[in-house]
């Protein structure tokens, strides 16, 4: 099951694809307006079953696409997860991984604009595969890991990199308003038994500019959940973006930064494809 947050008529709801549209699954399922609430709630088999029955309420055409998760309590993104991002920025595989967060601001959905800060011309992108948890756990074993998993996404970890560069501290750089994507849609984890067995490319204007196997990740997905969540309690609604491969603009010669009027977008086998617009912060 594909599941959205989206926009219709300056209303804020969640709901299905289904046959080119949208079944209305905030409309139709009292005590949950927002796609966190279902997954508090552990109501997604409800919403199968409601999905399976309905017709759809709205043309996917008709709606506006939010991030897949628009409030969620954590945004734990994974630096250099990838051997050959390790590479080609210089640096050495460290024991542990290496987490930096985003704040909710950051992110806008499918098709929408992400920003260029009018601060920097040095806005790079990064395409991850994002996990989104439905079940709450601490200390979870790496075994049990995938079972606290609601679904997968696509996500564009926009990088300003001169401000990512300003400290040791990766945060400045990676958190600039609306300037990372997330979408279009969660596909459910009954749909994905096996999330190393994905590929993921990213196209700067249709041109390839990274490719890869999810099975190439340094810290696979059962290992970064069973890290983090040592750390602090994971919850319904959580989002973990684990990381990205080689490519990435900075590190080419000479680098490539997305520029106003560019569309980015970020392909993985069985999610599909997030596109965005790239435009320039007004003045």
């Amino acid at each position: 099951m594909k599941l959205l947050s989206f926009i219709v008529d300056s209303r804020t709801s969640f709901g299905a694809v289904k046959d080119n549209g949208v079944v209305d699954l905030g409309a139709r399922m009292a005590g949950c307006t927002t796609l966190r609430q279902l997954l508090e709630a552990g109501r997604v088999a409800e919403a199968a079953k409601l999905v399976a029955s309905a017709a759809p309420d709205h043309a996917l055409d008709k709606v506006s696409f939010a991030p897949v998760i628009p409030d969620p309590g954590k945004i734990i993104c994974v630096g250099l997860n990838y051997r050959d991002h390790v590479a080609e920025t210089g640096r050495i595989v460290t024991e542990k991984p290496a987490l930096f967060v985003r704040f909710p601001c950051s992110q806008v959905g499918h098709l929408q604009p992400i920003v260029k800060p009018k601060v920097s011309d040095d806005f790079d992108y990064e395409g991850e595969l994002a996990l989104v948890i439905g079940k709450e756990g601490r200390h979870i074993p790496a075994n049990r890991a995938l079972d606290h998993i609601a679904g997968y996404s696509c996500y564009n970890e926009g990088s300003v990199r001169d401000w990512q560069r300003h400290t040791s501290q990766f945060l400045s750089g990676k958190t600039f308003a609306e300037s990372g994507s997330f979408g279009p849609w969660l596909v459910t984890a009954d749909e994905i038994p096996d999330p190393s067995k994905l590929t993921l490319q990213t196209r700067l204007n249709g041109t390839v500019v990274q490719d890869t196997t999810t099975d190439l990740l340094i810290t696979a997905i059962p290992g970064l959940i069973a890290y983090i969540s040592t750390i602090c309690p994971l919850v319904p609604g959580d989002v973990i973006v684990t990381g990205t491969p080689g490519g990435v603009g900075a590190k080419r010669t000479p680098p490539l930064w997305m520029r106003p009027g560019d569309t980015v977008e970020v392909e993985i086998s069985g999610i599909g494809t997030l596109r965005n617009k790239v435009i320039a912060e007004p003045e």
